[in-house]
Protein backbone atom coordinates (compact mmCIF):
# COMPACT_ATOMS: atom_id res chain seq x y z
CA UNK A 1 0.00 0.00 0.00
CA UNK A 2 2.60 2.69 0.56
CA UNK A 3 4.71 1.60 -2.19
CA UNK A 4 1.51 2.56 -4.76
CA UNK A 5 1.26 5.84 -2.99
CA UNK A 6 4.88 6.61 -3.46
CA UNK A 7 4.19 5.53 -6.59
CA UNK A 8 1.48 7.83 -6.94
CA UNK A 9 3.33 10.53 -5.75
CA UNK A 10 6.33 9.90 -7.84
CA UNK A 11 3.42 9.64 -11.09
CA UNK A 12 1.74 13.07 -10.29
CA UNK A 13 5.01 14.93 -9.66
CA UNK A 14 6.38 13.70 -12.99
CA UNK A 15 3.06 15.35 -14.38
CA UNK A 16 3.48 17.99 -12.45
CA UNK A 17 7.27 18.89 -13.24
CA UNK A 18 5.87 17.78 -16.98
CA UNK A 19 3.43 20.71 -16.74
CA UNK A 20 5.75 23.46 -15.75
CA UNK A 21 8.48 22.19 -18.05
CA UNK A 22 5.98 22.54 -20.47
CA UNK A 23 5.19 26.55 -19.49
CA UNK A 24 8.85 27.69 -19.20
CA UNK A 25 9.41 26.39 -22.40
CA UNK A 26 5.92 28.47 -24.13
CA UNK A 27 6.58 31.68 -21.73
CA UNK A 28 10.28 31.41 -22.86
CA UNK A 29 9.23 31.26 -26.58
CA UNK A 30 7.10 33.66 -26.58
CA UNK A 31 9.32 36.31 -24.87
CA UNK A 32 12.28 35.70 -27.07
CA UNK A 33 8.97 35.83 -30.31
CA UNK A 34 9.03 39.31 -28.51
CA UNK A 35 12.27 40.55 -29.14
CA UNK A 36 12.82 41.48 -32.77
CA UNK A 37 9.29 43.27 -32.08
CA UNK A 38 11.17 45.50 -28.81
CA UNK A 39 13.95 46.26 -31.33
CA UNK A 40 12.07 47.86 -33.95
CA UNK A 41 9.52 49.72 -31.41
CA UNK A 42 12.74 51.08 -30.66
CA UNK A 43 14.52 51.92 -33.81
CA UNK A 44 11.35 53.38 -35.16
CA UNK A 45 11.42 55.66 -32.35
CA UNK A 46 8.34 54.25 -31.01
CA UNK A 47 8.53 54.33 -27.09
CA UNK A 48 5.03 53.70 -26.36
CA UNK A 49 5.00 50.67 -28.45
CA UNK A 50 8.17 49.43 -27.09
CA UNK A 51 7.34 49.98 -23.56
CA UNK A 52 3.60 47.70 -24.52
CA UNK A 53 6.13 45.46 -25.76
CA UNK A 54 8.60 44.94 -22.53
CA UNK A 55 5.67 44.44 -20.59
CA UNK A 56 4.47 41.61 -22.04
CA UNK A 57 7.89 40.52 -22.20
CA UNK A 58 7.78 40.95 -18.53
CA UNK A 59 4.83 39.11 -18.03
CA UNK A 60 5.94 35.70 -19.72
CA UNK A 61 9.88 35.80 -17.84
CA UNK A 62 8.02 36.31 -14.57
CA UNK A 63 5.40 33.08 -15.17
CA UNK A 64 8.47 31.05 -16.66
CA UNK A 65 10.46 31.99 -13.22
CA UNK A 66 7.66 31.33 -11.24
CA UNK A 67 6.76 28.04 -12.95
CA UNK A 68 10.48 26.80 -11.79
CA UNK A 69 10.81 28.40 -8.35
CA UNK A 70 7.75 25.69 -7.61
CA UNK A 71 8.02 23.91 -4.57
CA UNK A 72 8.38 20.14 -6.57
CA UNK A 73 10.99 21.88 -9.45
CA UNK A 74 13.27 23.01 -6.32
CA UNK A 75 13.50 19.64 -5.02
CA UNK A 76 14.13 18.24 -8.29
CA UNK A 77 17.03 20.50 -9.18
CA UNK A 78 18.84 18.42 -5.93
CA UNK A 79 17.46 15.08 -6.97
CA UNK A 80 20.83 12.45 -8.11
CA UNK A 81 21.32 12.80 -12.31
CA UNK A 82 18.42 14.61 -13.23
CA UNK A 83 18.85 17.06 -10.78
CA UNK A 84 21.60 19.61 -13.19
CA UNK A 85 19.09 19.61 -15.53
CA UNK A 86 16.32 20.97 -13.84
CA UNK A 87 18.83 23.26 -12.26
CA UNK A 88 20.02 24.98 -15.44
CA UNK A 89 16.04 25.51 -16.70
CA UNK A 90 15.75 27.66 -13.61
CA UNK A 91 18.52 29.45 -14.29
CA UNK A 92 17.59 30.01 -17.64
CA UNK A 93 14.36 31.31 -16.67
CA UNK A 94 15.76 33.50 -13.67
CA UNK A 95 18.23 35.17 -15.99
CA UNK A 96 15.55 35.88 -18.56
CA UNK A 97 13.72 37.24 -15.81
CA UNK A 98 15.93 39.84 -14.52
CA UNK A 99 17.16 40.50 -17.94
CA UNK A 100 13.90 41.78 -18.89
CA UNK A 101 13.20 43.55 -15.76
CA UNK A 102 16.32 45.07 -14.37
CA UNK A 103 18.19 44.95 -17.61
CA UNK A 104 15.86 46.16 -20.97
CA UNK A 105 13.01 47.48 -18.68
CA UNK A 106 14.73 50.46 -17.10
CA UNK A 107 16.41 50.72 -20.84
CA UNK A 108 12.95 50.99 -22.39
CA UNK A 109 11.77 53.79 -20.14
CA UNK A 110 15.63 55.59 -20.33
CA UNK A 111 14.66 55.80 -24.19
CA UNK A 112 11.16 57.03 -23.27
CA UNK A 113 12.83 60.00 -21.48
CA UNK A 114 15.27 60.97 -23.41
CA UNK A 115 14.40 63.07 -26.84
CA UNK A 116 16.85 61.89 -29.16
CA UNK A 117 16.54 64.67 -31.85
CA UNK A 118 17.80 66.97 -28.97
CA UNK A 119 21.09 65.18 -28.69
CA UNK A 120 22.11 66.59 -32.56
CA UNK A 121 24.75 69.86 -32.32
CA UNK A 122 22.58 72.90 -32.84
CA UNK A 123 23.34 76.61 -32.28
CA UNK A 124 21.69 76.70 -29.35
CA UNK A 125 23.31 73.88 -27.63
CA UNK A 126 22.38 70.22 -26.96
CA UNK A 127 20.28 69.53 -24.00
CA UNK A 128 22.99 66.59 -22.36
CA UNK A 129 21.08 66.70 -18.83
CA UNK A 130 18.55 63.70 -19.93
CA UNK A 131 21.63 61.33 -20.85
CA UNK A 132 23.11 62.35 -17.75
CA UNK A 133 20.29 61.28 -15.71
CA UNK A 134 20.08 58.21 -17.68
CA UNK A 135 24.03 56.93 -17.23
CA UNK A 136 22.80 55.33 -13.88
CA UNK A 137 20.11 53.58 -15.08
CA UNK A 138 22.08 52.51 -18.34
CA UNK A 139 24.67 51.21 -16.11
CA UNK A 140 22.69 49.67 -13.77
CA UNK A 141 21.22 47.50 -16.43
CA UNK A 142 24.12 46.47 -17.76
CA UNK A 143 25.76 45.13 -14.76
CA UNK A 144 22.02 42.77 -14.39
CA UNK A 145 22.52 41.58 -17.34
CA UNK A 146 26.18 40.38 -17.26
CA UNK A 147 25.51 39.35 -13.94
CA UNK A 148 22.79 36.73 -15.75
CA UNK A 149 25.13 35.90 -18.24
CA UNK A 150 28.25 35.40 -16.23
CA UNK A 151 25.54 32.77 -14.09
CA UNK A 152 24.70 31.08 -17.21
CA UNK A 153 28.45 30.41 -17.82
CA UNK A 154 29.18 29.10 -14.70
CA UNK A 155 26.89 26.07 -15.54
CA UNK A 156 28.59 23.18 -16.53
CA UNK A 157 26.97 21.57 -19.57
CA UNK A 158 28.82 18.15 -19.81
CA UNK A 159 25.86 16.09 -18.19
CA UNK A 160 22.86 18.04 -19.50
CA UNK A 161 20.53 16.67 -21.60
CA UNK A 162 19.99 17.77 -25.08
CA UNK A 163 16.71 19.59 -24.80
CA UNK A 164 18.25 21.58 -22.19
CA UNK A 165 22.07 21.79 -22.80
CA UNK A 166 20.78 23.37 -26.42
CA UNK A 167 18.63 26.04 -25.31
CA UNK A 168 21.36 26.93 -22.44
CA UNK A 169 24.00 27.40 -25.28
CA UNK A 170 21.22 29.48 -27.63
CA UNK A 171 20.55 31.81 -24.22
CA UNK A 172 24.56 31.97 -24.01
CA UNK A 173 25.26 33.16 -27.01
CA UNK A 174 22.04 35.61 -27.33
CA UNK A 175 23.13 37.28 -23.89
CA UNK A 176 26.56 37.44 -24.70
CA UNK A 177 25.33 39.55 -27.67
CA UNK A 178 23.38 41.59 -25.36
CA UNK A 179 25.82 42.28 -22.81
CA UNK A 180 28.57 43.69 -25.23
CA UNK A 181 26.36 46.53 -26.72
CA UNK A 182 24.98 46.80 -23.57
CA UNK A 183 28.37 47.59 -21.73
CA UNK A 184 29.06 49.90 -24.65
CA UNK A 185 26.31 51.91 -23.92
CA UNK A 186 27.11 51.59 -19.91
CA UNK A 187 30.32 53.71 -20.93
CA UNK A 188 29.41 55.67 -23.70
CA UNK A 189 26.58 57.33 -21.08
CA UNK A 190 29.57 58.27 -18.87
CA UNK A 191 32.07 59.71 -21.20
CA UNK A 192 29.85 61.35 -23.78
CA UNK A 193 28.47 64.29 -21.92
CA UNK A 194 31.58 65.25 -21.16
CA UNK A 195 33.68 64.82 -24.18
CA UNK A 196 30.24 66.71 -25.45
CA UNK A 197 31.18 69.85 -23.14
CA UNK A 198 28.51 69.18 -20.65
CA UNK A 199 30.84 70.27 -17.71
CA UNK A 200 32.95 73.12 -19.81
CA UNK A 201 34.15 73.92 -22.84
CA UNK A 202 36.60 71.30 -24.49
CA UNK A 203 38.82 71.95 -27.37
CA UNK A 204 39.97 69.27 -29.50
CA UNK A 205 42.47 69.32 -32.55
CA UNK A 206 40.65 67.74 -35.56
CA UNK A 207 42.53 65.94 -37.83
CA UNK A 208 41.12 65.09 -41.61
CA UNK A 209 43.33 62.47 -42.83
CA UNK A 210 43.80 62.83 -46.65
CA UNK A 211 43.35 58.87 -48.06
CA UNK A 212 44.89 60.00 -50.96
CA UNK A 213 47.87 60.18 -49.37
CA UNK A 214 47.62 56.54 -47.19
CA UNK A 215 48.79 56.29 -43.86
CA UNK A 216 49.01 53.58 -41.23
CA UNK A 217 45.36 55.35 -39.95
CA UNK A 218 43.76 56.60 -42.86
CA UNK A 219 45.85 59.16 -44.49
CA UNK A 220 47.95 61.72 -44.09
CA UNK A 221 46.63 64.81 -42.30
CA UNK A 222 44.93 66.72 -44.86
CA UNK A 223 43.39 69.91 -42.79
CA UNK A 224 43.84 70.52 -38.97
CA UNK A 225 40.89 72.76 -36.70
CA UNK A 226 40.09 73.54 -33.69
CA UNK A 227 36.73 71.82 -32.57
CA UNK A 228 35.34 73.62 -29.65
CA UNK A 229 32.50 71.66 -28.38
CA UNK A 230 30.22 73.80 -25.19
CA UNK A 231 27.23 72.05 -24.32
CA UNK A 232 26.71 70.04 -27.91
CA UNK A 233 27.45 73.64 -29.77
CA UNK A 234 30.23 73.13 -32.35
CA UNK A 235 32.52 75.57 -34.05
CA UNK A 236 35.84 75.42 -35.68
CA UNK A 237 38.48 77.66 -35.53
CA UNK A 238 42.47 77.70 -35.85
CA UNK A 239 42.85 76.06 -39.09
CA UNK A 240 45.81 75.17 -40.12
CA UNK A 241 47.27 72.23 -42.32
CA UNK A 242 50.20 69.88 -41.08
CA UNK A 243 52.69 71.65 -43.25
CA UNK A 244 51.66 74.61 -41.33
CA UNK A 245 52.94 73.01 -37.86
CA UNK A 246 56.87 73.25 -39.42
CA UNK A 247 59.66 70.76 -38.05
CA UNK A 248 59.68 69.80 -34.87
CA UNK A 249 63.72 70.95 -33.57
CA UNK A 250 64.39 69.23 -31.43
CA UNK A 251 62.07 66.33 -32.12
CA UNK A 252 59.48 64.73 -29.67
CA UNK A 253 60.36 62.06 -27.77
CA UNK A 254 59.21 58.32 -29.43
CA UNK A 255 58.46 55.35 -28.07
CA UNK A 256 61.67 53.29 -28.80
CA UNK A 257 59.87 50.21 -30.68
CA UNK A 258 57.62 52.51 -32.60
CA UNK A 259 60.66 54.41 -34.08
CA UNK A 260 62.44 51.84 -34.99
CA UNK A 261 59.57 50.70 -37.12
CA UNK A 262 57.93 54.04 -38.02
CA UNK A 263 61.94 56.19 -37.91
CA UNK A 264 62.23 59.14 -36.06
CA UNK A 265 59.74 61.40 -38.27
CA UNK A 266 56.81 60.33 -36.33
CA UNK A 267 58.20 63.00 -33.69
CA UNK A 268 59.35 65.10 -36.28
CA UNK A 269 56.57 66.12 -38.93
CA UNK A 270 52.62 66.49 -38.18
CA UNK A 271 52.16 64.95 -41.90
CA UNK A 272 53.95 61.74 -40.05
CA UNK A 273 52.42 61.11 -36.60
CA UNK A 274 50.50 58.59 -37.82
CA UNK A 275 52.77 56.57 -39.92
CA UNK A 276 52.14 54.25 -36.63
CA UNK A 277 48.88 52.65 -36.52
CA UNK A 278 48.65 53.00 -32.60
CA UNK A 279 46.03 56.20 -32.65
CA UNK A 280 47.04 56.80 -29.01
CA UNK A 281 50.53 57.54 -29.70
CA UNK A 282 49.63 59.67 -32.95
CA UNK A 283 47.00 61.97 -30.53
CA UNK A 284 49.48 62.46 -27.55
CA UNK A 285 52.22 63.53 -30.22
CA UNK A 286 49.98 65.78 -32.14
CA UNK A 287 48.40 67.17 -29.26
CA UNK A 288 52.44 68.03 -28.10
CA UNK A 289 53.43 69.76 -31.41
CA UNK A 290 50.42 71.97 -31.76
CA UNK A 291 51.11 73.07 -28.48
CA UNK A 292 54.48 73.67 -29.46
CA UNK A 293 53.42 75.24 -32.64
CA UNK A 294 50.65 77.39 -30.85
CA UNK A 295 51.02 77.78 -27.14
CA UNK A 296 47.44 75.96 -26.96
CA UNK A 297 47.12 72.57 -25.14
CA UNK A 298 43.94 70.83 -26.65
CA UNK A 299 41.98 68.45 -24.49
CA UNK A 300 41.87 65.41 -27.30
CA UNK A 301 42.64 64.79 -30.91
CA UNK A 302 39.42 63.64 -33.08
CA UNK A 303 40.52 62.10 -36.81
CA UNK A 304 38.15 61.77 -39.84
CA UNK A 305 38.93 61.02 -43.21
CA UNK A 306 36.42 62.30 -46.14
CA UNK A 307 34.62 59.19 -46.22
CA UNK A 308 33.52 59.76 -42.89
CA UNK A 309 32.55 63.14 -44.15
CA UNK A 310 30.37 61.54 -46.98
CA UNK A 311 28.92 59.40 -44.12
CA UNK A 312 27.98 62.18 -42.42
CA UNK A 313 26.70 64.23 -45.42
CA UNK A 314 24.14 61.61 -46.27
CA UNK A 315 22.41 62.62 -42.80
CA UNK A 316 22.70 66.20 -42.67
CA UNK A 317 21.99 66.58 -46.71
CA UNK A 318 23.43 68.37 -49.35
CA UNK A 319 26.28 71.62 -47.95
CA UNK A 320 26.65 74.69 -50.04
CA UNK A 321 29.66 76.08 -50.07
CA UNK A 322 29.01 79.72 -49.04
CA UNK A 323 32.46 81.17 -48.00
CA UNK A 324 33.54 83.25 -50.98
CA UNK A 325 37.48 82.42 -50.75
CA UNK A 326 36.56 78.95 -50.93
CA UNK A 327 34.30 79.34 -53.86
CA UNK A 328 37.04 81.47 -55.55
CA UNK A 329 39.47 78.88 -54.87
CA UNK A 330 37.06 76.23 -56.08
CA UNK A 331 36.39 77.36 -60.15
CA UNK A 332 35.22 74.33 -61.50
CA UNK A 333 34.70 72.23 -58.61
CA UNK A 334 31.53 71.36 -56.94
CA UNK A 335 29.52 74.58 -55.07
CA UNK A 336 27.34 72.04 -53.25
CA UNK A 337 28.51 68.86 -51.69
CA UNK A 338 26.89 65.63 -51.08
CA UNK A 339 27.73 61.95 -49.70
CA UNK A 340 28.37 61.54 -53.45
CA UNK A 341 30.63 63.91 -54.63
CA UNK A 342 32.85 64.87 -51.60
CA UNK A 343 35.40 62.24 -51.70
CA UNK A 344 36.05 62.23 -55.32
CA UNK A 345 36.33 66.10 -54.83
CA UNK A 346 38.66 66.42 -51.97
CA UNK A 347 40.96 63.31 -52.66
CA UNK A 348 41.07 64.06 -56.20
CA UNK A 349 39.59 66.87 -58.33
CA UNK A 350 40.71 69.68 -56.22
CA UNK A 351 44.15 68.43 -57.54
CA UNK A 352 43.27 69.09 -61.24
CA UNK A 353 41.82 72.23 -60.33
CA UNK A 354 43.58 74.01 -57.70
CA UNK A 355 47.36 73.58 -58.18
CA UNK A 356 49.36 75.26 -55.54
CA UNK A 357 49.14 72.92 -52.21
CA UNK A 358 48.62 75.29 -49.72
CA UNK A 359 45.41 76.30 -51.73
CA UNK A 360 44.96 72.51 -51.96
CA UNK A 361 44.82 72.19 -48.15
CA UNK A 362 42.85 75.85 -47.68
CA UNK A 363 39.94 74.08 -49.54
CA UNK A 364 40.16 71.26 -47.48
CA UNK A 365 39.93 73.22 -44.41
CA UNK A 366 37.17 75.25 -45.55
CA UNK A 367 35.21 72.14 -46.86
CA UNK A 368 35.11 70.19 -43.04
CA UNK A 369 34.52 74.24 -41.80
CA UNK A 370 31.15 74.00 -44.11
CA UNK A 371 30.03 70.36 -42.89
CA UNK A 372 31.24 71.20 -39.43
CA UNK A 373 28.77 74.40 -39.68
CA UNK A 374 25.95 72.47 -40.68
CA UNK A 375 26.47 69.68 -37.71
CA UNK A 376 26.60 73.20 -35.48
CA UNK A 377 23.17 74.45 -36.97
CA UNK A 378 21.49 71.16 -36.12
CA UNK A 379 21.02 70.56 -40.01
CA UNK A 380 19.61 66.57 -40.22
CA UNK A 381 18.31 63.62 -39.18
CA UNK A 382 19.57 62.22 -35.49
CA UNK A 383 19.28 58.63 -36.70
CA UNK A 384 20.87 58.91 -39.82
CA UNK A 385 23.75 61.46 -38.11
CA UNK A 386 24.29 58.55 -35.39
CA UNK A 387 24.02 55.44 -37.76
CA UNK A 388 26.83 57.37 -39.81
CA UNK A 389 29.24 58.20 -37.35
CA UNK A 390 28.46 54.39 -36.09
CA UNK A 391 29.29 53.29 -39.67
CA UNK A 392 32.41 55.53 -40.01
CA UNK A 393 33.33 54.28 -36.23
CA UNK A 394 33.01 50.55 -37.59
CA UNK A 395 35.33 51.13 -40.11
CA UNK A 396 38.18 52.93 -38.21
CA UNK A 397 37.34 56.10 -40.18
CA UNK A 398 36.44 58.08 -36.64
CA UNK A 399 39.25 57.85 -33.84
CA UNK A 400 39.21 59.78 -30.77
CA UNK A 401 41.16 59.93 -27.95
CA UNK A 402 41.07 61.94 -24.64
CA UNK A 403 43.86 64.04 -22.49
CA UNK A 404 41.79 63.20 -19.54
CA UNK A 405 43.04 59.72 -18.27
CA UNK A 406 39.88 58.80 -16.84
CA UNK A 407 38.28 59.38 -20.40
CA UNK A 408 41.09 57.47 -22.11
CA UNK A 409 40.65 54.18 -19.88
CA UNK A 410 37.31 53.89 -21.40
CA UNK A 411 37.93 54.79 -24.45
CA UNK A 412 41.09 52.42 -24.75
CA UNK A 413 38.28 49.54 -24.45
CA UNK A 414 36.54 50.17 -28.23
CA UNK A 415 37.74 50.30 -31.74
CA UNK A 416 37.27 53.69 -31.56
CA UNK A 417 40.69 54.48 -29.72
CA UNK A 418 42.66 53.01 -32.46
CA UNK A 419 44.80 50.50 -30.33
CA UNK A 420 46.85 48.08 -31.70
CA UNK A 421 47.09 46.67 -27.62
CA UNK A 422 44.71 46.26 -24.77
CA UNK A 423 41.19 45.89 -23.98
CA UNK A 424 40.02 46.62 -27.46
CA UNK A 425 42.28 44.59 -29.28
CA UNK A 426 40.91 40.90 -30.13
CA UNK A 427 43.01 38.12 -29.23
CA UNK A 428 43.82 36.61 -32.52
CA UNK A 429 43.46 40.25 -34.12
CA UNK A 430 45.73 40.56 -37.20
CA UNK A 431 46.33 44.02 -38.70
CA UNK A 432 47.08 45.13 -42.13
CA UNK A 433 48.88 49.16 -42.56
CA UNK A 434 49.39 51.17 -45.06
CA UNK A 435 52.13 53.81 -45.55
CA UNK A 436 52.97 55.77 -48.49
CA UNK A 437 56.65 55.95 -50.11
CA UNK A 438 55.41 57.76 -53.23
CA UNK A 439 55.55 61.42 -51.14
CA UNK A 440 52.55 62.07 -53.54
CA UNK A 441 48.76 61.73 -53.50
CA UNK A 442 48.40 58.55 -56.11
CA UNK A 443 46.52 55.93 -53.40
CA UNK A 444 43.70 57.21 -54.73
CA UNK A 445 44.33 55.08 -57.77
CA UNK A 446 45.52 51.68 -56.01
CA UNK A 447 43.00 48.88 -54.96
CA UNK A 448 43.67 46.43 -52.35
CA UNK A 449 42.54 43.24 -50.90
CA UNK A 450 43.32 41.64 -47.51
CA UNK A 451 42.76 38.32 -46.62
CA UNK A 452 43.69 35.77 -43.57
CA UNK A 453 44.92 32.07 -45.43
CA UNK A 454 45.09 29.78 -42.39
CA UNK A 455 47.27 26.60 -42.66
CA UNK A 456 47.54 23.59 -40.91
CA UNK A 457 50.63 22.89 -38.92
CA UNK A 458 49.76 19.40 -37.39
CA UNK A 459 51.07 20.69 -33.90
CA UNK A 460 49.43 22.81 -31.09
CA UNK A 461 50.43 26.07 -32.75
CA UNK A 462 48.70 27.78 -35.85
CA UNK A 463 49.77 29.84 -38.42
CA UNK A 464 48.20 32.33 -40.74
CA UNK A 465 49.29 33.25 -43.88
CA UNK A 466 48.20 37.36 -44.11
CA UNK A 467 47.79 37.80 -48.07
CA UNK A 468 47.69 41.66 -49.73
CA UNK A 469 47.15 42.41 -53.58
CA UNK A 470 47.53 45.51 -54.40
CA UNK A 471 46.54 47.16 -58.36
CA UNK A 472 47.31 50.45 -58.99
CA UNK A 473 44.64 51.63 -61.35
CA UNK A 474 45.79 54.90 -62.67
CA UNK A 475 46.08 55.58 -66.43
CA UNK A 476 49.15 54.28 -68.22
CA UNK A 477 50.12 58.04 -69.02
CA UNK A 478 49.67 58.94 -65.89
CA UNK A 479 53.00 60.65 -65.41
CA UNK A 480 51.55 62.92 -68.42
CA UNK A 481 47.81 63.00 -67.31
CA UNK A 482 47.79 63.24 -63.88
CA UNK A 483 49.47 67.07 -62.09
CA UNK A 484 52.52 66.46 -60.60
CA UNK A 485 51.52 66.62 -57.32
CA UNK A 486 49.40 63.70 -57.33
CA UNK A 487 52.27 61.97 -59.08
CA UNK A 488 55.00 63.14 -57.08
CA UNK A 489 57.38 63.89 -60.44
CA UNK A 490 59.81 61.48 -58.94
CA UNK A 491 61.36 63.81 -56.94
CA UNK A 492 61.49 60.56 -53.85
CA UNK A 493 62.94 58.78 -56.59
CA UNK A 494 59.72 56.63 -57.71
CA UNK A 495 58.49 57.33 -61.14
CA UNK A 496 55.76 59.49 -61.79
CA UNK A 497 52.80 57.84 -61.75
CA UNK A 498 54.21 54.50 -59.79
CA UNK A 499 52.99 54.09 -56.23
CA UNK A 500 55.56 53.11 -53.91
CA UNK A 501 53.79 51.66 -50.34
CA UNK A 502 54.89 50.19 -47.25
CA UNK A 503 53.17 47.64 -46.28
CA UNK A 504 52.78 46.55 -42.79
CA UNK A 505 51.48 43.34 -41.25
CA UNK A 506 50.50 42.60 -37.50
CA UNK A 507 49.77 39.40 -35.74
CA UNK A 508 48.25 38.19 -32.73
CA UNK A 509 50.58 38.73 -29.75
CA UNK A 510 53.50 36.07 -28.73
CA UNK A 511 53.25 34.95 -32.71
CA UNK A 512 56.26 35.18 -34.77
CA UNK A 513 56.59 36.65 -38.12
CA UNK A 514 58.52 33.81 -40.17
CA UNK A 515 58.30 34.35 -43.96
CA UNK A 516 57.18 37.15 -46.98
CA UNK A 517 56.47 36.51 -50.41
CA UNK A 518 56.23 39.00 -53.28
CA UNK A 519 53.90 37.38 -56.52
CA UNK A 520 55.23 34.24 -55.18
CA UNK A 521 58.96 34.49 -54.53
CA UNK A 522 60.55 34.78 -51.00
CA UNK A 523 61.90 38.16 -50.23
CA UNK A 524 63.81 40.06 -47.63
CA UNK A 525 61.49 41.89 -45.07
CA UNK A 526 61.92 43.78 -41.89
CA UNK A 527 61.41 41.82 -38.59
CA UNK A 528 59.77 44.04 -35.07
CA UNK A 529 57.91 43.72 -32.37
CA UNK A 530 55.30 46.19 -30.77
CA UNK A 531 53.60 45.57 -27.73
CA UNK A 532 55.03 42.27 -28.00
CA UNK A 533 52.81 41.89 -31.26
CA UNK A 534 55.07 40.76 -34.03
CA UNK A 535 55.35 43.08 -37.02
CA UNK A 536 56.08 42.59 -40.75
CA UNK A 537 56.66 45.06 -43.42
CA UNK A 538 57.94 44.90 -46.87
CA UNK A 539 58.34 47.91 -49.66
CA UNK A 540 55.68 47.33 -52.86
CA UNK A 541 56.07 49.54 -55.92
CA UNK A 542 53.48 49.27 -58.64
CA UNK A 543 53.46 50.68 -62.11
CA UNK A 544 50.18 51.85 -63.92
CA UNK A 545 47.97 48.79 -64.77
CA UNK A 546 50.36 46.22 -62.22
CA UNK A 547 49.47 44.08 -59.39
CA UNK A 548 51.34 42.07 -56.64
CA UNK A 549 50.69 40.24 -54.09
CA UNK A 550 52.46 40.40 -50.36
CA UNK A 551 52.08 37.00 -48.26
CA UNK A 552 53.45 37.52 -44.55
CA UNK A 553 53.11 34.36 -42.61
CA UNK A 554 52.72 34.35 -38.81
CA UNK A 555 53.54 30.97 -36.90
CA UNK A 556 53.74 29.82 -33.22
CA UNK A 557 50.20 31.19 -32.51
CA UNK A 558 49.21 30.23 -29.69
CA UNK A 559 45.49 31.67 -29.73
CA UNK A 560 42.63 29.30 -30.26
CA UNK A 561 39.92 31.88 -31.26
CA UNK A 562 38.51 32.70 -34.65
CA UNK A 563 41.17 34.80 -36.33
CA UNK A 564 39.54 39.05 -37.37
CA UNK A 565 41.15 41.53 -39.06
CA UNK A 566 41.85 45.41 -38.88
CA UNK A 567 42.61 47.47 -42.20
CA UNK A 568 44.09 50.85 -42.90
CA UNK A 569 40.72 52.52 -44.17
CA UNK A 570 41.33 53.55 -47.61
CA UNK A 571 38.92 55.15 -50.60
CA UNK A 572 37.32 51.41 -51.01
CA UNK A 573 34.87 50.29 -48.52
CA UNK A 574 36.15 48.17 -45.96
CA UNK A 575 33.54 45.49 -47.47
CA UNK A 576 35.75 44.89 -50.76
CA UNK A 577 39.32 44.92 -49.19
CA UNK A 578 38.37 42.46 -46.26
CA UNK A 579 37.98 39.39 -47.85
CA UNK A 580 36.58 36.57 -45.66
CA UNK A 581 39.39 34.02 -43.89
CA UNK A 582 39.94 31.20 -45.80
CA UNK A 583 40.02 28.30 -43.64
CA UNK A 584 42.87 25.53 -43.45
CA UNK A 585 42.03 22.36 -45.14
CA UNK A 586 43.84 19.92 -42.89
CA UNK A 587 43.94 15.92 -43.70
CA UNK A 588 43.83 13.98 -40.46
CA UNK A 589 46.74 12.26 -39.26
CA UNK A 590 48.86 14.28 -41.28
Amino acid sequence: MVLASVGLLLLAAGAWLGTRANIVKNQLEAAAQLIPVLKTDMADNKPEQASDTVEQLRWHTKAAREAVEDPVWTLASVAPGVGPNFSAVAEVARSADDVSTLGVAPLVRVFDSLNWDSLVPSSAGTDLSGLQKASPSIVSAAHAVRVSADRLERIDAGDLLPQVADPLARAREQLEAVTGALDASADASQVAPGLLGANGPRNYLLMIQNNAEVRASGGIPGALAVLTVDQGRLSLAAQSSAGDVGVMQPPLPVDAEQQQIYSGRLGKFMQDVNLTPDFATTATTAQAMWERKSGQRVDGVISMDPVALSYILDATGPVKISNPELLALASGLPTELNGKNVVPTLLSDVYAKIEQPKLQDAYFAGVAQEVFTALSNGKGDAKALVEGITRGTSEGRVLVWSGKTDEQSIIAKYALSGSVSGASVAPAQFGVYFNDGTGAKMDYYVKRTVQLVEECTGNDYGKVKVRITSTNTAPADAANALPEYVTGGGIFGVPPGSVQTNVIAYGPVQANVETATVDGKKTDFAAHRHSNRPVGSVTVTLAPGQSSTVELTFGKIVQHTEPNLVVTPTVQPIKDVVLGTKPAECVPGK
